[in-house]
């Protein structure tokens, strides 16, 4: 099924997710359903808080980025992280232009470490701890942003921010046209 993805300005995306176990209701459903609305909305990333439960659980598919033939070696990266907690991010940052499901129709270039060490279970909540680079480590620092509350425009710089404030305000209310089932936070 696909679930209609939250909008900026719900309090849900400013909310620290909270770690499940293997009881959480519905979680295979959920993860299954996660895919086909991250699909269905063309992105590579999707994390719990925007489809409105504050857990800590985003899921990732860089094919979309294979087939436009930018990065070929993504079209088999599909994950699932539950729990996971960043270890460690090193390297020089380097900018890149990141937008997100919740923020239509805005994108900004965004510095991140281009090496990352996460710890997380995988959707049979079987431990890992892996390194990732380039951009399968910025999806899942972008996607395990959510999880901490914090989406990319924070870390962009305050001029920026405030440019973007009228298109944030739009977004917040609906005013947006979009391709894809979403909620909306001031929507009347």
């Amino acid at each position: 099924m696909i679930l209609p993805i939250v909008a900026y300005g719900d309090p849900v995306l400013r909310k620290v997710g909270s770690d499940i176990d293997r009881s959480y209701p519905g979680l295979t459903k959920l993860i299954e359903d996660m895919f086909a609305t991250l699909e269905n909305a063309k992105g590579v990333g999707l994390a719990a808080p925007q489809i409105g439960k504050a857990i800590r659980l985003f899921i990732v598919d860089g094919s979309p980025f294979a087939e436009e033939d930018e990065h070929p070696e993504l079209k088999d990266f599909r994950k699932v992280f539950i729990n996971a907690h960043m270890v460690e991010e090193k390297g020089d940052e380097w900018a890149y232009n990141e937008g997100c499901l919740s923020i239509p129709k805005i994108r900004e270039d965004v510095k991140r470490k281009p090496t990352i060490r996460i710890k997380y279970l995988d959707e049979n909540f079987t431990a890992h701890e892996e390194t990732f680079t380039g951009i399968p480590a910025r999806i899942i620092q972008h996607e395990y942003d959510h999880i901490d509350g914090k989406l990319f425009i924070d870390r962009i710089n305050t001029l920026r921010r405030t440019l973007l404030k009228s298109r944030l305000s739009d977004i917040t209310k609906g005013n947006v046209d979009i391709e894809y089932k979403m909620k909306f936070h001031l929507k009347k």
